[in-house]
C-alpha cells in the first residue's frame, strides 16, 4: 500500500490527551480496544530512544467479521490500528489506514466501506477533524 492510503491528522491536543480522547471515544461507541502498545516504552526497554508513540489496536468483530469471511486476507489489516506519535515536540499526529484502502487492497465489494467508515468518524470526532469518508 502506498503512503497515500494512510490518513494523517494533526491533533490539537497533547500526546497523552490525544491517546485518552481516542480511548474514550472508542469506549463511548462500544468499539473494543484489543491492545494499547506504548512503543516509546518498548524502545526504551530495548535501550533505544524514541519520541512518544502509541499504537492502539481496536475494532468491532460484528463489523469486521463479514469482511474476513469475504476475504480472509483482510485479517492482516484487522483489527484496525491507529498510531499516535509526537516525532516533533508539540506536533501530535494520528495515522490510520483509510477505509477505502482496506476495501480496495482486499478486493472487497464497495458496500463494505460502511462496516469500517464509522471507526474513521470516531477518530475524526475525537480530534475535532473531518477527512470526509
Amino acid at each position: 500500500m502506498s503512503s497515500s492510503s494512510v490518513v494523517t491528522l494533526e491533533s490539537p491536543y497533547t500526546f497523552s490527551d490525544t491517546v485518552r480522547r481516542l480511548l474514550a471515544a472508542f469506549a463511548a461507541k462500544s468499539i473494543k480496544v484489543f491492545a494499547v502498545i506504548d512503543q516509546q516504552a518498548e524502545a526504551s526497554a530495548a535501550g533505544l530512544a524514541m519520541p512518544p508513540t502509541t499504537l492502539v489496536i481496536f475494532g468491532n468483530p460484528q463489523a469486521g467479521t463479514p469482511l474476513m469471511l469475504a476475504n480472509p486476507q483482510v485479517g492482516v489489516d484487522l483489527p484496525l490500528k491507529v498510531l499516535v506519535s509526537e516525532a516533533v515536540p508539540g506536533r501530535v499526529v494520528v495515522c490510520f489506514t483509510s477505509t477505502a484502502a482496506i476495501v480496495q487492497r482486499h478486493g472487497l465489494p464497495p458496500e463494505f466501506v460502511t462496516n469500517l467508515a464509522p471507526a474513521e468518524r470516531v477518530i475524526e470526532a475525537a480530534l475535532g477533524k473531518s477527512v470526509g469518508v
